[in-house]
């Protein structure tokens, strides 16, 4: 129980961490396979790619420790 409590501190912490670094490379939701459309004057966006790569990152903090 206490070790899936630290992986998920860690988690939010890098989370909290990597998105001003990323989003100068890597902006979420801009990835390859991320669906961006316009439908009625809406813009609509299915990060499905962004969504996959922090829950690989998040898997492998969980392994790391």
């Amino acid at each position: 129980m206490l070790k899936w409590l630290i992986v998920l501190v860690a988690a939010v912490f890098v989370v909290g961490l990597l998105p001003p670094r990323l989003a100068r490379r890597l902006p979420p939701g801009r990835l390859p396979g991320d669906l961006r459309f316009r439908l009625r004057g809406r813009e609509y966006t299915f990060p499905f790619a962004s969504a996959i790569v922090f829950s690989l990152v998040a898997v492998l903090i969980g392994w790391l420790l």
